[in-house]
Parts: C-alpha cells; structure tokens; sequence
C-alpha cells in the first residue's frame, strides 16, 4: 500500500483543573488555544486544542479537563504513551531552563536516548512532558510577547510509549503507519514517518514488568496519526480490518473525521484527515475565544454552559 500516513496529527489526554490546564499549555509553554469546544462524547466536559497559530497537525495536543467529574487518577505503565515531547530551537534551551524555574516547576535535564539536549517535567495533571532542543524544525510557532520566535516552541517532537512485546509495536509502525527505525539506544527504538522531522517521530521502549497503565487524569488517552484525504482514512480502515484489528467506523470531529483501533500493545490509535481544520467555524485570528460546538449541540448550548467551568487567558 502507498504511504498514506504523514506524520503525528495530535496527543490527546485526561486532565483534571481546566483553568490550570490553560495556565500551564498556554501561559507557559506559549501554546495557542485553537479551539474550545467539548467532548462529543461527553458535552459537559471541554475539549481544548493548543497549537500553532492554525493547529497544524502535528502541533496540537488536546486535553480533557474532568475535575470534579468522579474520574480516577490514572498511573503510567506498559500499553499507554507515558511521554509527549515538544519541539524547541536547540539554541532556546537555557531560555527554557530559566522559565521552568521561574514558574517553579520542577524538571530534569537528562539528554534524550539518542542524546539530544531535553528537560523532563510534568503539566499540573501528571502527565510527564519534554521539551528537546532541536534543529531543522522549520515550523512556524505561535508567538507571544513574552516568548520569542527564536525561542518558541515548534510542536510535538514526539511520542514515547512503554510495551510489553515492542517487536509488535514496531512491526504495525513500519507495516502500516509508513515508519522505519531510525535509532536504538537503552532499550528504546525511534520510529519515523517521513523526513524523519519533529512532528513526525514515535518512540518505542520496552515495558519489562511493569504494571499495565491505568487510564484516568494525567495520563494520555490516544496518540493521532495524519492522512491527507478521508479516501485515504478509509483505505486505512480496510487494511487495519484486514489485518484483523478492531477498527471504529469513521467519527466525525467536526475539524477532521477519525478512526480507533488498538494496536498489538493496547496503546489507542486515532488516524485522523487533515482536513476540514479549525477555520471551518470561526476565523483564523479569533481561533480559540469562543465556545464552539458541534451543530447536533446547539440546541443545548445553554445548559452545556451552565455545566463548563469558566476558563480565562
């Protein structure tokens, strides 16, 4: 089959405080909220969407804040992705370093595996993010007063996620989603997709004995892969189902239409289209300010409001 898979479309994960949510995605890793709207599956619950200044696939990370809702805390373990990396200007590190400790979050300055400059800390859920020093990444960040363009940070780099029989994760990785290995060192092999940029970038570590993840807050739910075309979202389906796996039928997202399956380690899989993006309901320079919600929805605005704690940034 033809390599339809294109790169990383997005992280998705559970979160607890909305407010803090934004606080720390926006506030101070300098991300754009794209797009507020809700969980379709759960409308009570906002969806948030931070990324480029148009969400690019491959730049969006997406939260679930659900505070307050009964959900339990979940833990890392083997089947999930345990760490979701951003992409900086290697040049910026020391800037970041320096606006870590000023917001007083902890972090670690370990290299990457593969010996890249990288800080180790976590979001105000749990969920363990890094930052990697990077060249090459000619993405264009979103910007704000207070972080250069110099300095900004570019998107996702990567996924890292723990299993139990990594041959099979990889082997799905490079049969299906269009990867080859690019790297292996301390038991972690790295996949890449394309021209093997950031954005475009899976890692795949061996689990050993650890516990099996439980999902819940701070923990991610699924990891989203790029197509171009719903023609090529369904031939995708086709195969997978082919192949055996179980495979969701296409799901509109209203900004993409996406399919599910679990791949051989139980890690959630998303393929996700690039089109229609978030302009589709809003203008690109008011992207994220107001509530958006899918058309089946609007009858109940009033009621989801009343349900939405109020965010502000």
């Amino acid at each position: 089959m033809d390599a339809l898979i294109s790169g990383l479309h997005h992280v998705t994960a559970t979160v607890s405080d909305a407010q803090a949510d934004v606080d720390f995605y926006v506030g101070l890793l300098g991300q754009r909220l794209v797009k507020k709207t809700v969980n379709f599956d759960n409308p009570g619950v906002y969806h948030f969407y931070y990324g480029n200044e148009a969400g690019e696939p491959g730049t969006i990370m997406t939260t679930f804040p659900y505070a307050g809702m009964g959900v339990r805390e979940g833990a890392n373990g083997a089947g999930q992705i345990d760490v979701t990396s951003f992409s900086a200007p290697a040049g910026a590190m020391d800037f970041w370093r320096a606006r870590l400790a000023a917001a007083g979050v902890p972090y670690t300055g370990d290299p990457t595996p593969f010996g890249e400059d990288s800080l180790h800390f976590d979001d105000p859920s749990g969920l363990h993010i890094r930052i990697v020093g990077t060249s090459g990444d000619e993405r264009a960040p979103w910007t704000r007063p207070d972080i250069h363009a110099s300095q900004a940070i570019r998107g996702i780099h990567s996924v890292s996620m723990a299993v139990r029989q990594p041959e099979s994760t990889g082997a799905l990785l490079t049969r299906m989603l269009d990867a080859r290995k690019v790297g292996e060192a301390e038991g972690t092999e790295r996949f890449a997709m394309g021209d093997a940029t950031p954005g475009r970038l899976v890692e795949v570590s061996n689990a050993g004995g650890a516990p099996g993840a439980i999902n819940g807050l701070g923990t991610v739910h699924h990891v989203a892969f790029a197509v171009a075309t719903p023609e090529d979202q369904l031939r995708m389906q086709r195969e997978l189902r082919r192949m055996g796996f179980q495979v969701t039928d296409v799901m509109d997202r209203q900004y993409f239409t996406s399919i599910y399956f679990r791949e051989p380690n139980g890690v959630l899989y998303e393929i996700a289209t690039l089109p229609p993006g978030f302009a589709i309901d809003e203008p690109l320079a008011e992207l994220g300010r107001a509530l958006k919600l899918p058309p089946w929805e609007e009858q109940r605005r009033p009621l989801i409001e009343q349900l939405l704690p109020p965010v502000t940034y």
